[in-house]
């Protein structure tokens, strides 16, 4: 058995958690077959974070992910996502982390979303999870890959559950009456737009590492 690191371009301990779980379920790491060791920036205490200065989803995750590989050495996955509102023109979008300035908390953040919508009738709130996920090789490899997800809903006008964070109090995804703070891990993975990206990717990496092992 041939074992992987990969690190995720990230120091968010819960996305981390999340990344980790749903690479525990692909057959060949259940297997056995193949171990690999999902890494992330906390790895790296001298890693320089870039600017995410594009405006797409796809962008961001893209140059923290090169970054990340050059950095590191190592293949890269970064991700980047947030809260497209229909009505507020699909923002916050990239800027959903710092949507209440360069100091931004999710209290804050949650703050100025719902004061923003306060006078939205319920059939205007509609609104989704978008994720972009980028895969970098290192060197002169330099073989890049992204995948998308998406998980449609609706952002209500009070904050409710406890097992999230962001936006997640306030978005109730379709099909459900919970918040996505109120869903389980189990049931957040199996719909998440973050969760969709990741397995799509996924795939792409174990192709792509099982590959390298027959060179």
């Amino acid at each position: 058995m041939t074992r992987h690191q990969v690190v995720l371009a990230t120091n968010n301990a819960k996305k981390l958690v999340e990344m980790r779980r749903i690479l525990g379920e692909h057959p060949v790491v259940t297997s056995g077959r193949m171990e690999i060791e999902l890494l992330g920036l906390a790895d790296f205490p001298t890693y320089p974070e870039p600017a995410e200065t594009e405006w797409t989803f796809e962008g961001n995750a893209l140059i923290k992910a090169r970054v990340c590989a050059e950095q590191t050495g190592l293949p890269a996955l970064a991700d980047d996502s947030g809260l497209a509102v229909a009505a507020l023109n699909g923002m916050p979008g990239v800027r959903s982390a710092r949507w209440s300035g360069p100091d931004a908390t999710d209290e804050a953040n949650n703050d100025l979303l719902l004061a923003q919508l306060h006078d939205l009738a319920d059939g205007r709130r509609q609104a989704a999870f978008v994720s972009a996920i980028a895969l970098v090789f290192p060197g002169q490899d330099g073989r890049e890959y992204v995948r998308h997800g998406e998980m449609p809903g609706r952002v209500i006008d009070e904050l409710r559950g406890d097992n999230g964070f962001g936006y997640d109090p306030m978005f109730v995804p379709d099909g459900s009456e919970l918040t996505y703070a109120e869903l389980t891990a189990e049931a957040k993975d199996a719909i998440s737009h973050r969760g969709k990206a990741v397995r799509a990717m996924v795939e792409v990496m174990v192709g792509l590492l099982a590959e390298g092992e027959k060179r």
